[in-house]
């Protein structure tokens, strides 16, 4: 309380600022969805309040909605909620950098100047009378460190400095400065005031007390209508300070405003402040101050010093620091930091990359060992989340160290199922993946089936169909070249996205299998589900309007697949395989995945080649290979395109058209009789006129330079 006619120098208490969590993380989100590595200043908005406690002082405070909206088809602007009363908006600026030397090096007082200016001019504009939320603008500096979830910060409040300084003659409590009857008046208009939605987040006004000690809230605007009319004014403003002794920051601007507009030497202010929502005379502030020289400072043309960096919580002018990593749920973090490099891919290099994409396409893995989870790892990464591994195997000691999903303990008590442990690891590594598990093994050629095991073999071929069928992308990655082919034939039934990974000791084979011969088909199962019937769908592929049709892994085979595990030795029975050849391998797979998400042709992309004319320079992924062959022991690999056989035993349409007539009656078939399928597609036939052939060498001739010439 300063003592009527003992004048000091008037002091303001600071503005201070509050930055809720969710401010950053829609900065985060922003900067990696739209900003990218632009450093141009963002248009934000801050709140604040009247202060409502006589022992706390409110915030300038930035929300996840001070931020402009993300979408490209909204305007730039930040989202401002009006008519809350509790959510005085403000307008700001926000630089942030892309690294932490950019942050240090800012010129913060040039920065300052330059917001400082823009309420010098609109107070020269007369702009303060119709928004006077512009005498509070703000300015914040920051670095998002996104890789530790660290965010450096600094806030600046402008004030234009009075030179010389206004001196305070009277200041204290509004119930002491007003009689009785005035006193309710004011509080009476005052909370009709903070009560209408159209004034709510007005921050400056005018208090006018009429002759008959009534009293009403107008407009700075009508100031001088409310002076001819005889009416005592006082200048008011929303104070979000709680001391009994001193104003809020924001008067120092509105003594400017008042001194520029009306050059008064005497001005008396009135600072609202609140007790549960209504106006408090106790707590509000009312005083007089004089205004030296105020006609000179009315004609002065040059705009004047300001101030206003924050003092941080030493009392001293510097940047504050943030970490959010500790309070933030580990889900939500692993989330944010899985996207990282992708969100950083697709604003330095590749701005068409998809991630929608990645993130909604169900991947089905028939498979879980080397192969099968080095896949499952590769395509986490790429941010594909959701994931079903298929393996009827258990996890053996031998297996931790080469196979990345399992541990010792994985091992124990017989081993628990590599697709069960599988996916309890994915959802160790990244507990936001949507992974499920498979127990089953898959029906193959060349493994006869006993009557007694008839409907259990039924059911897992039911059972992969459906599988398959709700996935939108299939991996081969199985062991055995025999249980490769049910699946290739359902996935050229069904057109699904297919992909074989392979391994020798030190070769390796990456293909994608071609679209189906048939075009896409919608089967109807009856209730026995004895029977498979189809309809044959829109989409022609028979005629392969890009060109000839991509070949599956059977398609180069003269043999259907048999049994290849029975009577065999241990090294035989096992992937004998160097070590780095699976990772090597599954990348590939999966790379081979995500350039088929990329192409505008999708399954009927046609096979790319480096050095051939249709490269695929345009697609930024680059070029979609049909096959990749590499060998460890050359260090080499070459990308090969193999076209569909006609007499292929898993994708030739003469297969698939009977898969559609018999259903699961032909797969038994498959099954059962090991010539099946090579009588069927006319291998069989082919084999024997081959085998009519004869090798003529005229080895008694006497010309030494005559050719040999097979016949």
């Amino acid at each position: 309380m300063v003592e009527e006619g003992k004048e000091s120098i008037l002091q303001f208490a600071p503005f201070q600022s509050a930055v809720d969590e969710g401010f950053w993380h829609r900065l985060s989100s922003l900067k990696l969805n739209k900003l990218g590595i632009d450093e141009s200043p963002i248009p934000i908005t801050g709140f604040f309040a009247p202060c409502s406690h006589n022992q706390v002082s409110n915030h300038l405070t930035l929300l996840a909605e001070s931020l402009p909206p993300e979408s490209s088809e909204q305007s730039f602007m930040p989202a401002i909620s009006h008519g809350n009363r509790n959510r005085c908006p403000v307008p700001g600026i926000l630089y942030n950098t892309n690294t932490l030397e950019g942050f240090q090096a800012l010129d913060k007082q040039g920065l300052l100047r330059v917001e400082a200016r823009k309420i010098w001019d609109d107070i020269l504009s007369g702009k303060v009378e119709e928004d006077s939320s512009v005498l509070l603008r703000f300015l914040v500096i920051s670095f998002a460190d996104l890789k530790k979830w660290s965010f450096h910060y600094w806030f600046a409040f402008p004030a234009l400095v009075l030179d010389p300084p206004a001196t305070v003659v009277n200041l204290k409590p509004a119930a002491q400065w007003f009689n009785t009857e005035e006193a309710e008046s004011i509080t009476a208009a005052c909370n009709d005031w903070r009560n209408m939605c159209s004034t709510t987040d007005v921050p400056f006004f005018l208090v006018s007390l009429s002759s008959g000690s009534v009293a009403a809230i107008r407009h700075l605007a009508e100031f001088e209508a409310l002076q001819r009319d005889g009416h005592k004014v006082l200048f008011g403003f929303y104070d979000p300070c709680n001391l009994p002794n001193n104003p809020g920051w924001p008067l120092r601007n509105l003594l400017w405003f008042i001194c520029r507009r009306w050059s008064l030497h005497k001005v008396q202010f009135f600072c609202y402040r609140e007790n549960r929502g209504f106006a408090d005379l106790e707590l509000s502030l009312v005083g007089e101050v004089s205004m030296p020289n105020s006609q000179e400072l009315r004609n002065l043309q040059n705009m004047p010093n300001a101030v206003g960096w924050e003092i941080n919580n030493r009392g001293r002018k510097a940047s504050r620091c943030i970490s959010l990593a500790k309070t933030m749920d580990p889900t939500r973090l692993a989330i944010e930091a899985a996207d990282l490099n992708l969100k950083l891919m697709r604003w330095r290099q590749l701005p068409s990359l998809n991630l929608n994409v990645l993130s909604s396409t169900r991947c089905l893995l028939l498979g879980a060992g080397t192969l099968g989870c080095q896949v499952a790892r590769m395509l986490m990464a790429w941010g594909v989340r959701k994931i079903t591994l298929l393996d009827s195997g258990k996890v053996s000691m031998s297996n931790p160290l080469r196979q990345s999903l399992y541990t010792l303990d994985d091992c124990l008590n017989g081993g628990e199922f590599k697709a069960t442990a599988g996916v309890k690891s994915l959802s160790r590594i990244f507990p936001a993946v949507e992974a499920e598990s498979v127990v089953m093994s898959i029906p193959m050629p060349g493994h006869p089936v006993m009557s007694q095991e008839e409907n259990r073999v039924l059911e897992e071929c039911r059972r992969l169909h459906d599988l398959i069928d709700s996935h939108d992308a299939i991996f081969l990655l199985t062991d055995t070249r025999e249980s490769r082919w049910l699946p290739s034939l359902l996935c050229a039934n069904a057109n699904k996205i297919t992909i074989t990974a392979a391994l020798g000791f030190d070769s390796f084979l990456v293909m994608r299998h071609g679209a189906g011969p048939l075009g896409s088909s919608h089967e109807i199962k009856d209730e026995s589900m004895n029977t498979l019937s189809s309809e044959i769908g829109t989409l022609s592929l028979t005629d392969n309007i890009r060109g000839q049709r991509l070949g599956c892994y059977f398609c180069n085979d003269v043999v259907a697949p048999v049994d290849s595990t029975t009577n065999r030795t241990l090294d035989q029975q096992c992937t004998v395989t160097r070590p780095g050849l699976a990772p090597i391998a599954s990348s590939l797979a999966v790379e081979l995945l995500v350039g088929i998400l990329h192409h505008p042709s999708r399954i009927l992309a046609k096979a790319e080649f480096s050095n051939s004319n249709d490269t695929g320079g345009e697609q930024p992924l680059g070029i979609l290979p049909h096959q990749i062959r590499g060998s460890l022991s050359q260090f080499s690999q070459m990308t090969l395109v193999g076209h569909a056989s006609t007499s292929c035993t898993a994708c030739s349409s003469t297969v698939v058209s009977e898969y559609r007539k018999g259903g699961l009656d032909f797969i038994l078939q498959a099954i059962n009789h090991p010539t099946y399928l090579e009588d069927l597609t006319g291998l069989t036939e082919l084999m024997k006129s081959a085998g009519s052939f004869e090798l003529d060498w005229d080895n008694d001739t006497e010309d030494e330079d005559e050719d040999c010439v097979e016949i």
